[in-house]
């Protein structure tokens, strides 16, 4: 088989291996018999060497046509344990594969004509093999096992059930390793691949490279999938980082981390925006989620001021009784700010009775007593005092309970989902419970200490909890991505290095995981460190998600590396072809054709050309 020519030529017999048998016979008849040849002893071993250097050649340029041809029905197996999986501080490895060319694009379109079907057909050998197998299915198992079973000694075992071409990988027999530069991951990466092609698989790849590294590690997984918990559990311990393990899991609260989903924060005002951030925005309920958004943030900044970190059960305990966080706070800040009101309060609560309570404020829990501070608030005495907090508690405290329940009507299921059972554990731990070992993280603490979490949200078992807590998390990320831009992620603290550390998120199935909060994540975490890999079947499922083609675009926009696994939709295919270049292809056209002779004394009436 020779490279010189323009159009290749590998979809044939390989005649090469006549010649090779031909040269080897005569090489042996050289050294054997050379009398029979007519030749002389020391001219034989040379005439025989010749024949030699031959029959080698073609022999491999035959068995490069046989491998070619075997892979485009069948790749090689390969397989590497974990230990096998190499580890770089400069390149990150993601499998065997090699460079597309206008080369490949040809053979590929070779592997269409007609007249090479029987080399990427199985063989009426295999076709009869399955049929038998089926055949005897019930009568003769022993047989049909015989036939299926996956060793090279049986020459007709059934094709790997991957599906796909097998074209696509065959035409190239000389894979090498895939790398990636680090210094590349940065700009984020995205992982196309429908349902059961192997993202699960390419994410613990990648996921025990990071492990290994030492780098910050976090691993987002919808599904909540056992295997890939229990992947990130034994490379974690593998590379000897057991201690910086923490597994935030809703499926399994008892062996599971607490995180609370609203205790850190930049600013309160990003509580109410973690919480109302799940709340439906679309045509009318975006005035609700306004309201919930403005009443959250009210109890925030009161719990914050009171001394107590937010949490969505307390969150949930005063959207319900906002009563009792009005009557805490006013008496905190009267008694601090100006506490001879508090006498006139006293006197008020005796003098006034249940008839002087204004009708939209009866049916509230201690109304009298609400009411009592609020008229000593509005005294004269009382308008000396001013504090903003304690203002929007008063305007809450007004609404009338029936409106006030229809207001918050989309707010409470989300809190009552979010602090039923056992998940309220996981979501809004105690602090002072010495008795519960599950240790409490939070993303600062996991980037200092370069720990690895691997955050199962159990999304099949309710899916707007999963979301709720995801975005939640996305939103905390990137509250701390923007104090680590600023401040450096030790923020002045003694003993810490300099510099940015890496912080690699993989989400798996990330599209249930999109929100508002995700796109400042990828848009401008990079600055911080951040390296998301996201993982999704198609880019169909991000718009599903948002409801906004601009957005989506936006997403995706923000990956600067495309993997590509099997897909099914074009428009997804789409984002890998519209990038490639076009190239031309050489196709083999059969000419013939005749012409008459006009000269009528001639020796030949016409002539007749044939030429491809």
């Amino acid at each position: 088989m020779s490279n010189r020519y323009v159009i290749e030529a590998l979809l044939r017999p390989a005649v090469e291996l006549n010649t090779a048998v031909v040269s080897g016979m005569a090489a042996y008849v050289c050294v054997q018999a050379p009398w029979a040849v007519a030749l002389a002893p020391s001219v034989s071993y040379v005439t025989a060497a010749g024949f030699a250097a031959l029959a080698v050649t073609r022999t491999h340029q035959g068995m490069k046509i046989i491998r070619y041809r075997r892979n485009l029905r069948r790749l090689p197996r390969y397989v590497m344990s974990t230990k096998q999986i190499p580890v770089s501080h400069h390149r990150l490895f993601l499998g065997r594969g090699f460079r597309w060319t206008q080369k490949h694009t040809q053979r590929l379109q070779d592997t269409l004509r007609p007249e090479v079907a029987r080399y990427l057909q199985p063989n009426r050998f295999y076709l009869g093999a399955r049929q038998l197998e089926m055949m005897t299915e019930h009568r003769l198992p022993w047989l049909g096992k015989l036939l299926s079973a996956d060793t090279p000694l049986n020459p007709v075992r059934p094709l790997p059930p991957v599906g796909g071409n097998p074209a696509l990988h065959g035409i190239e027999p000389d894979e090498k390793d895939v790398t990636l530069a680090l210094g590349e991951r940065v700009g984020h990466t995205v992982v196309y691949g429908t349902t059961r092609v192997g993202k699960t698989r390419l994410a613990e790849l990648l996921v025990t490279q990071d492990i290994r590294r030492g780098e910050v590690t976090i691993v987002f997984d919808p599904k909540g999938d056992a295997d890939l918990m229990k992947r990130v559990w034994a490379e974690t311990h593998r590379a000897g980082r057991g201690d910086e393990l923490y597994i935030f899991h809703l499926g399994w609260p008892e062996i599971s981390a607490r995180y609370n989903a609203v205790g850190r924060f930049g600013r309160v005002s990003e509580v109410a925006s973690r919480v109302a951030g799940q709340l439906s925005g679309e045509g009318n309920s975006a005035a609700f989620r306004e309201f919930a958004w403005r009443f959250v943030n009210i109890i925030a900044r009161a719990l914050v001021a009171l001394g107590e970190r937010p949490d969505y059960t307390l969150i949930m305990r005063y959207v319900n009784n906002i009563a009792d966080l009005y009557i805490r706070y006013a008496e905190k800040i009267i008694q601090a700010q100006l506490p001879a009101l508090q006498t006139q309060i006293e006197n008020n609560q005796q003098v006034l009775g249940e008839d002087d309570v204004p009708r939209n404020m009866q049916g509230q829990p201690d109304a009298l007593r609400i009411w009592a501070i609020e008229v000593a608030l509005s005294s004269e005495e009382g308008k000396k005092l001013y504090d903003p907090i304690l203002d929007g508690l008063r305007s809450a405290v007004r609404y009338d309970r029936t409106y006030f329940d229809k207001i918050v009507a989309s707010l409470l299921p989300l809190l009552e989902k979010l602090t039923t059972g056992k998940t309220a554990e996981l979501l809004s731990p105690d602090y002072q419970d010495i008795d519960d070992t599950r240790p409490i993280f939070d993303w600062e603490q996991i980037i200092r200490k370069k720990a690895v979490v691997y955050v199962g949200l159990d999304a099949l078992s309710d899916s707007e909890v999963a979301s709720a807590v995801g975005n939640s998390m996305f939103a905390d990320l990137v509250s701390v991505a923007g104090h680590i831009y600023k401040h450096g992620i030790n923020a002045g603290l003694p003993g810490g290095k300099e510099g940015k550390s890496l912080i690699n998120l993989h989400c798996d199935e990330f599209n249930e995981l999109m929100g508002d909060e995700f796109i400042p994540l990828i848009n401008k975490g990079g600055g911080a460190g951040m390296q998301v890999t996201a993982y999704t079947q198609t880019s169909s499922d991000i718009e599903a998600r948002i409801g906004n083609a601009a957005k989506t675009a936006q997403v995706q926009g923000n990956f600067n590396n495309l993997i590509m696994l099997r897909v099914r939709e074009n428009r997804t295919a789409e984002l890998l072809t519209t990038q490639l270049p076009q190239v031309e292809i050489y196709t083999k056209t059969l000419v013939s054709g005749h012409q008459d002779t006009a000269d009528v004394n001639a020796d030949q009436d016409f002539t007749s050309s044939t030429q491809d």
